[in-house]
């Protein structure tokens, strides 16, 4: 069964965006969460031409069980937004 993911972008400054995926119905490894980041950043390079985008992944359920992955400043950003609810998430697929 695919993995449900869904997609954000978190605003870092005037033209660049923090991308960040969520996965939403299983607990991940790190090395399955640093493929999730990589097919991320392959898709921004071919539809955008990206070299360097920031992803972050979002692994856990609830607050308690929350874990974010990824370059730590990207993360607290990613962190912020999620406290203060400013991220809406759509569904993507990177397979």
């Amino acid at each position: 069964m695919p993995q449900r993911l869904s997609y954000a972008a978190v605003p870092d400054g005037a033209r660049k965006v923090i991308h960040v995926v969520r996965v939403n119905d299983d607990i991940l490894s790190m090395s399955e969460a640093d493929e999730i980041a990589a097919k991320m950043r392959e898709r921004m390079l071919s539809k955008h031409g990206e070299q360097a985008a920031d992803v972050v992944v979002v692994l856990g359920h609830s607050k308690e069980t929350l874990r974010l992955v990824g370059d730590s400043y990207a993360v607290t950003r990613v962190r912020t937004a999620m406290f203060n609810a400013a991220i809406r998430w759509q569904p993507i697929e990177l397979d």
